[in-house]
This record gives structure tokens, sequence and C-alpha cells, in this order.
């Protein structure tokens, strides 16, 4: 297996930090935004875009703070993709923090898809 990258972004958003846990840990609220469907099966999360599944073990779990998967390909390994809540201490803004691994030549790539998609996750929450 080649080696990846960590990379983390910052996505502001509109919402209170628990509906913002609800749609990044609950498969229904998922499969509104992340995946077209999300199975959840003990600490196992079937991930299904375009008829093909994923499947991602659940690492940790931290009510209304983070959220920690790993795809059953990087079993072994120390790769994982995790969504946190990160509130400022001053503003109380909320972010999403996204910790995710890529290779090396598909970094920006990944970025892409992140962005896509949590753009899809502020439309869902009208942030």
């Amino acid at each position: 297996m080649a080696s990846k990258e960590k990379f983390t972004r910052e996505y502001y958003m509109r919402s209170s930090p628990n509906v913002l846990f609800n749609y990044i840990s609950a498969p229904s609220a998922l499969a509104e935004w992340f995946a077209e469907n999300v199975v959840n099966k003990n600490d196992y999360y079937t991930f299904t875009w375009e008829g093909a599944d994923e499947v991602a073990k659940l690492v940790s779990k931290k009510k209304a703070e983070s959220i920690r998967f790993q795809w059953l390909a990087d079993e072994g390994t120390d790769y994982y993709w995790e969504m946190s809540i990160k509130i400022d201490s001053l503003t109380k803004d909320v972010a999403l923090m996204v910790t995710d691994f890529s290779e090396a030549d598909e970094t920006d790539e990944s970025i892409q898809l992140w962005d896509s998609q949590i753009e899809d996750l502020k439309h869902v929450i009208g942030s």
C-alpha cells in the first residue's frame, strides 16, 4: 500500500453543535449528504455510492464532539478519517474539522471531494 499524507480542513457552519453532530454520526443523516445510503451494523458502517459499497469501522465517537472511522482497506494502518466539531471560545462560531489521509498525488482531489461534500451538508442543514 502506498503511503498516505494527512490533511485537515476547517469548515465554518451555521449550526448548533448537537444538530451538526447528528449529521456527521447518524446513518440516516449521513445518507442525506455524505453517501447515497448508509447502514450501521454494530461498529461497521456501509457507505454506498453509485451502487458500490465501502465499509468503515467506527474507531471512536465522542457525543457532540467527534467521530472517527477507518476504512476496512486501511485496517492495520494508522490511516483514518475524522469529523470533529470545534467551537470558538470567544465568538462561539462552530466549525467542522475534517481530517483524512490520501495518497500524495490525490490530495487535491480528496480536498475537492470533501469541499463538495461539506457544501452538500451545509445545504441540507441550511447553513
